[in-house]
């Protein structure tokens, strides 16, 4: 890397090539893939929904192992090992192993891609601040959206090459390692001191929690984000290749969702800023409820893109933000909250898909589902909304 480059900058394009290694392509690229796995292998709505959930349990143990306590070695080497592995894991997919072989693999991918997270940001995040750069992070975390395009593409292009299933999660880990080692280049090995932030972290975690009633209605309100997401967030490319109207799209929207996603952590950010986080968070839940409907409302192909926009246009913007909020209305380790929160979203998560698949199975189609995601989405609108007011101080 030459020398005159800047260090914040290395960070955050370091930071966003490992989100979108991890995340947009270790974590998702199995949306854009599940139709084809489905057709060739086959996979019932209901067993691609345990493969899903598989991996989102996998995520969710990795994001609470990695939230807690402190593991030997450097941030950067867990990052590169999780990322690594989330190469093989993603390798070990092309295996026609039957549906628990897809589960382990799934959940051991979910595993590393949280561990990616998790110390990606950590090592990106501290670097900014110490860089005195923090507004970078938004260049962090569009990561996962660049991450969703890029496979969108990459799927799209392999397949109308005439790959098949295995050949595209094959060239899924190759484009992981690709990244992997862009960012062996990106990342610095140490990163520089600064002056009073560990102090500020050693007050700040000996500090007694404090957990008011609007931080449990905020945490339920993130796990049904969670459950209200993942069903569209999963589907909606067997969703679109399931719809003769709309025949050949399924990548469009897929690529359409990850382009969203990129600049949408800095659009509500901007918004949380001038509304209040808890607003905001609000407001896109309800934005994000009507993309979900819409997902199913079988409008033609102009409702599907719109719906594909406004699923990426919120979900990491709604991450981000009730994250922010969470942290504001307690005190204490940040890490208990982070904990917290994170094992009401993955709950979600987990349930999601499978719930999902159970209704397809029942029904012949994923509007019964969606709509239950969208009505999740409302109520967890309501219970963040309701969690900013003065009732915070009387709790």
């Amino acid at each position: 890397m030459p020398p005159r480059f800047p260090l914040h900058l290395r960070l955050a394009i370091g930071g966003l090539l490992s989100l979108a290694a991890a995340m947009g392509i270790g974590r998702f690229v199995y949306t854009p893939i599940l139709p084809f796995m489905a057709e060739a292998v086959p996979l019932a709505p209901s067993e691609a929904g345990l493969v899903a959930a598989a991996n989102f349990l996998g995520y969710l143990i990795g994001a609470l192992a990695g939230s807690f306590g402190h593991l030997p070695g450097s941030k950067r080497n867990w990052l590169l090992g999780a990322l690594f592995a989330s190469a093989l894991t993603t390798a070990a997919m092309s295996l026609d192993t039957g549906l628990l072989g897809f589960c382990l693999f799934r959940f051991a991918g979910g595993f590393a891609s949280a561990f990616a997270m998790v110390f990606s940001s950590a090592l990106v995040l501290d670097g900014l601040t110490r860089a005195g750069k923090p507004g970078f992070a938004s260049l962090h975390f569009a990561g996962v959206g660049c991450g969703i395009a890029l496979s969108a593409l990459l799927i799209s292009g392999l397949s109308h090459a005439g790959s098949d299933w295995q050949d595209l999660w094959l060239s899924a880990a190759a484009a992981t390692l690709i990244l992997l080692l862009a960012i062996v280049l990106l990342l610095p090995a140490e990163l520089p001191e600064t002056s009073h932030a560990s102090q500020t972290d050693t007050n700040e975690t000996r500090a007694p929690d404090r957990f008011p009633g609007a931080l449990w209605r905020l945490i339920a309100a993130y796990g049904l984000f969670g459950f209200g997401y993942v069903v569209t967030a999963t589907f909606i490319s067997v969703i679109v290749r399931a719809d003769a109207g709309l025949s050949g799209l399924e990548e469009l929207v897929w690529l359409i969702v990850g382009v969203t996603a990129a600049p949408s952590i800095w659009f509500w950010s901007r918004i949380g800023a001038r509304a209040g986080a808890a607003t905001a968070f609000s407001i896109a839940c309800l934005v994000e409820a009507v993309g979900v409907t819409l997902s199913v409302s079988g409008g033609g192909p102009v409702l599907m893109v719109l719906a594909a926009a406004l699923l990426g246009a919120t979900f990491m913007g709604i991450t981000a933000l009730g994250l922010m909020e969470a942290r504001k209305l307690t005190t204490g380790d940040p890490r208990r909250i982070l904990a917290l929160m994170t094992a009401s979203f993955g709950l979600g998560q987990v349930i999601g898909p499978w719930f999902a698949g159970v209704l397809y199975d029942l029904s012949g189609n994923f509007q019964a589902a969606s709509l239950a995601a969208a009505g999740a989405l409302v109520l967890a609108a309501a219970l963040g909304y309701r969690g900013t007011n003065s009732e915070v101080s009387r709790d």
